[in-house]
């Protein structure tokens, strides 16, 4: 294993998220409301731990291998996430534990949007921007932007991006050079921000809240400056801006590159793609059964409100965004189950979304019909086909092992959050939510994560891991297979 290279490499990466504790010391120096002390604090002691990882391991540059690629993944989204909670831990508003400032941070920058913070309201602007910020690094995937730059110090990216990268399919490149690849992927990403910016501030937002809540939704994160999320604007522009941006980041973003790259937009290529078509049919679905049923039960007083309540809750649930207009943990009959299990579906592959992806649950459909007609025909050869591509075996087997190895982390996370004492809708929903990383749950966790233990806490930061990973980039490090040399 190249240790010292990697450990050069971790601490370049380190030295490099430092900056990000600069923006919020410029918005507490602009709002003079506190918070810019513990970020010019942290920044200080990012950089130096950057440094020290770096310094003596400056001269170590070689090429990557695979099995490096997976350990620094993962010791990126370990290390960056801890790095991430410094600020927290040094600020006095919030007041948080060491626990609490963990989770806030792996919540952020997996864009799972869980939190256990309570009165947002009252945080000073510092600290709201850069829980909004963590979660739009974290989005698209702080490893993508450190590809752009990897040439440039020594080292090849394409193992960093196959490790990174989520969807089942992971040796396609937009661009034939990897490094052409991120570039295109975050200007992209930029774009849509500045649009979804634009849209909010266009709706109704003050300048503060629609570029935090653009950073949250393109991430499809969650985080709100307010305890009522998006439910505090009372505005059906707004939702409708938020459902529409959510919609859009949930595709794969190879299609937005694809669609925009050539002169002049081509549009047919969304048309084709069969995952998007599987993923706005399941939207629509989705959209009328939640509406039939609030309408069905006069849960609001107009169909408007019922049919504005439903596109919301159920694109933003269904991407795993977990923005809210209102709690639907209280809405009747089966919606709020129904709300979560759509969260397990998710978002497009080479989306910001989470969940199991839209094209693997496909895969799994088209695997399960293959299976039934050769029950009837046992002779017979039937491709699985996505538009017109037949699909190899080592596809369709990779997808039932992330299956297998997904239900597995569910279950022994769902036991051992019963194991700590609560009860069973609430250990459910809450693996549910932050494996998917999709944020509010039913239960203790609807409103948020504050009051449960601080074991919880740590269980729930590993499925949020999980989740961001696709489980096998994590699971992979544990086999003894990968350690041997």
């Amino acid at each position: 294993m190249q240790y010292r290279n990697i450990t050069r490499i971790i601490g370049l990466l380190i030295a490099l998220f430092s900056i990000a504790m600069l923006p919020p010391a410029l918005v507490a120096l602009i709002y003079g409301d506190g918070g810019g002390t513990a970020f010019l604090r942290s920044f200080v002691l990012s950089l130096l731990i950057g440094m020290v990882f770096w310094y003596p391991n400056r001269h170590h540059k070689e090429e990557l291998r695979n099995r490096s690629g997976f350990l620094i993944v993962v010791l990126f989204w370990v290390v960056l996430g801890s790095i991430g909670a410094i600020p927290l831990l040094l600020s006095a508003n919030p007041d948080l534990s060491v626990a609490d400032s963990f989770f806030e941070s792996f919540s952020a920058l997996t864009t799972t949007g869980a939190t256990v913070i309570v009165g947002l309201e009252q945080l000073p602007k510092a600290i709201l921007f850069y829980r909004h910020m963590l979660q739009w690094l974290g989005g698209m995937g702080i490893i993508v932007l450190a590809v752009a730059i990897l040439p440039l110090l020594g080292v090849g990216g394409m193992q960093l991006y196959r490790a990174e990268t989520p969807g089942p399919v992971k040796d396609s490149k937009m661009t034939p050079r990897i490094a052409e690849t991120a570039k295109a992927l975050w200007y992209i990403y930029l774009a849509l921000t500045g649009l979804c910016a634009s849209a909010y501030w266009l709706a109704g937002m003050n300048l503060f809240d629609a570029i935090g809540h653009s950073f949250s939704t393109i991430a499809i994160g969650g985080f709100s400056s307010y305890d009522a999320s998006i439910g505090h604007f009372d505005s059906s522009a707004i939702n409708l801006v938020c459902a529409i941006f959510l919609l859009i980041s949930a595709m794969n973003f190879s299609l937005h590159f694809t669609a925009f790259s050539s002169r002049g937009a081509n549009l047919k290529a969304y048309l084709k793609d069969t995952e998007l078509r599987f993923f706005l049919l399941i939207q629509l679905v989705l959209v009328a059964i939640v509406f039939a049923t609030l309408y069905n039960t006069a849960t609001f007083d107009t169909p408007e409100a019922a049919l504005d309540a439903a596109l919301f809750q159920s694109v933003s649930i269904s991407t795993t965004a977990g923005f809210g207009t209102e709690s639907f943990a209280s809405w009747p009959l089966f919606l709020p189950m129904l709300l979560i299990f759509s969260s397990f579906i998710g978002g497009c592959a080479g989306s910001t979304g989470g969940g199991m992806k839209v094209i693997r649950v496909v895969l799994l459909f088209l695997q399960g019909s293959r299976e039934l007609k050769r029950l009837v025909h046992p002779k017979a050869i039937y491709s699985i086909r996505l538009g017109s591509k037949a699909l190899s075996n080592r596809v369709i087997d990779a997808v039932w092992g992330f299956f297998s190895a997904y239900a597995l982390v569910f279950v022994i996370c769902l036991v051992a959050l019963m194991a700590t004492g609560l009860d069973d809708i609430t250990a459910f929903s809450a693996t549910a939510a932050c494996l998917n990383n999709l944020g509010p749950g039913l239960g203790e966790v609807a409103a948020h994560y504050g009051d449960i233990s601080d074991t919880a806490k740590w269980i729930l930061l590993v499925a949020m891991v999980c989740g961001r990973l696709e489980v096998f980039t994590l699971l992979v490090l544990f086999t003894p297979t990968f350690w041997k040399s």
